[in-house]
C-alpha cells in the first residue's frame, strides 16, 4: 500500500497566508471597502424605502407596523443580517483607517500647497463624513431601535416613534446634516467602489458620474424627507396601539396545552 502523503504545514497555511497578504495590500483594503460599501448602499436603500411608507395617504401607521413585524418575524435571519452589517461597518472602518495611516506614513511632510486634481466635495469630506456617520448610526440605533431618551416610545410602533422623535428640533437637525454627509459619502464612495471592482473604467471626464449622483441624491433626499415632514407636522397622530395589539394577538400561537411551552 502506498504511503499517504500528508499536506505540509506550509501548504495547509497557504490559504490563510494569501488572505493575510490580500488584506495587507492596498488593493485588498480598497476591495474590502468597495464590497462592504456596496452592501451598505443596499441596506440604506431598503431602509429608506421602508421609511417612505410614512407618506402613504391612508394606512401609514399599520403599514409601518407591518413592516416592523415582518422584520421581527425573520428571527435568526434578521440577526444574521444585523451581524453581517456590523461586520461590514467594522471592516469598512478598519480598512479606511489603515489606508489613511498608510498614506500619511508615505508622505510624512505635508505639501506646501495643495491643488486638487479631479477632487470633489464628496472625496474631500470622506473622513469627517465617515466619523459623523458612525456617530449617527450609534445615535439612530439607540434612539429609534431602543427608544433611549425618547418619551412615548412604543415597541413595534415605528410610525408614532418617528412622528414623536422628530418633534425635537435638534434631532431633526442632526438627521438632516447626517443625510447630507451620507449623500456626499455615497457620491464618492459608490463611484470609487465601482471603479475598484472593475465595473467602471477610467475616464477623461472624472466628474461625469450620473449613476453615483442619482443614487446619492435619491437616498439623501428620501431619508431627509421623513424628519423634515415630521417636524412640519405632516404626520397626524395615529392610534396604532390597537393595531399593534391586534397584530400581536393574531400572530401569537394558540394557548399551550398541559406540558407545552409558552410563548
Amino acid at each position: 500500500m502506498a504511503a499517504t502523503t500528508l499536506p505540509s504545514a506550509a501548504a495547509t497555511a497557504r490559504p490563510t497566508g494569501r488572505l493575510r497578504r490580500f488584506w495587507d495590500s492596498t488593493v485588498g483594503k480598497k476591495t474590502i471597502m468597495a464590497i462592504t460599501g456596496i452592501a451598505g448602499i443596499g441596506f440604506v436603500f431598503v431602509h429608506m424605502a421602508g421609511n417612505l411608507q410614512m407618506f402613504k395617504p391612508v394606512g401609514a401607521a399599520p403599514a409601518m407596523h407591518d413592516y416592523a413585524v415582518a422584520l421581527r418575524k425573520l428571527g435568526a435571519l434578521l440577526w444574521l443580517a444585523r451581524l453581517g452589517l456590523l461586520a461590514c461597518v467594522i471592516l469598512h472602518v478598519i480598512a479606511a483607517t489603515q489606508l489613511t495611516l498608510r498614506n500619511r506614513a508615505a508622505r510624512p511632510v505635508a505639501y506646501a500647497r495643495r491643488q486638487g486634481q479631479s477632487s470633489t466635495l464628496g472625496a474631500r469630506t470622506m473622513r469627517i463624513g465617515g466619523v459623523l456617520l458612525l456617530a449617527f448610526i450609534a445615535f439612530h440605533i439607540a434612539d429609534m431601535t431602543f427608544g433611549a431618551g425618547l418619551a412615548g416610545f412604543t415597541h413595534l410602533d415605528p410610525y408614532n416613534n418617528l412622528r414623536l422623535g422628530f418633534q425635537r428640533w435638534w434631532a431633526v437637525t442632526f438627521y438632516v446634516v447626517a443625510t447630507v454627509f451620507l449623500g456626499l459619502h455615497l457620491y464618492h464612495g459608490a463611484w470609487a467602489s465601482w471603479r475598484t471592482i472593475g465595473a467602471r473604467r477610467s475616464s477623461d471626464r472624472p466628474f461625469a458620474r450620473p449613476i453615483a449622483i442619482a443614487l446619492a441624491v435619491i437616498i439623501a433626499v428620501g431619508l431627509a424627507a421623513v424628519p423634515i415632514a415630521a417636524a412640519l407636522g405632516a404626520f397626524p397622530e395615529a392610534s396604532a396601539r390597537i393595531e399593534l395589539e391586534d397584530t400581536i394577538s393574531a400572530s401569537a400561537p394558540a394557548p399551550a396545552t398541559l406540558g407545552g411551552g409558552g410563548r
